[in-house]
């Protein structure tokens, strides 16, 4: 993370007012900091990693070509990732087809004083929970997503999604419902 002349972490606010003056080392740091989560929102939405990357190069191209418009009602990471859900939507359209639900070998990192074939039944399940999550509505699929690998608050998800923060919440906990339910 960058630091300014005092050593003290430099924020996405800065980074923008930053970016907005034409600062190109700027704009980097914000790529850096904020391309994992928009290539895990799009990698959700499009289920191809290549798509998926050229929609968040898409969609860092919008965001930077719209930072004069950004008026910071939102985090510069929620408005980065409304942009790519909304581009990713924009490349399925253009497609003419619906995502196709395509699985990454994921699992936690086991525990070093776990058993081996403990281990390998929690990653069995945790491979299967992520299969399952490609099975739900985008907005419960992208809820789940959002609250858990990043963290967002109802608020943040309910911007991304489209929603209210009630509606994102309600969408979370019925997707994390269904989830349970499937997994039994």
């Amino acid at each position: 993370m960058k630091t300014d002349a005092s050593g003290e972490a430099i924020t996405d606010a800065e980074l923008v007012r930053r970016g907005r003056e034409g600062d190109e080392i700027a704009l980097g740091e914000l790529v850096d900091r904020h391309q994992a989560a928009a290539f895990r929102v799009a990698l959700s939405l499009v289920g191809d990693g290549d798509l998926a990357q050229d929609v968040v190069q898409d969609a860092f191209l919008r965001a930077f070509r719209g930072l004069r418009g950004f008026r910071g009602d939102a985090t510069f990471r929620t408005w980065l990732l409304t942009i790519t859900a909304n581009t990713a939507r924009g490349a399925l359209r253009r497609q003419g087809r619906r995502r196709e639900a395509r699985l990454e070998a994921a699992g936690p990192v086991p525990a070093e004083d776990m058993d081996p074939h403990e281990s390998v039944a929690v990653g069995e399940a945790a491979e299967r929970a992520r299969a399952l999550l490609q099975e739900l509505p985008e907005k419960q699929r992208l809820a789940v997503q959002l609250r858990i690998d990043e963290g967002l608050s109802f608020r943040e998800i309910g911007d991304i999604i489209g929603s209210s923060e009630g509606a994102a919440r309600v969408n979370y906990f019925h997707g994390i419902h269904r989830l349970r339910e499937w997994m039994e």
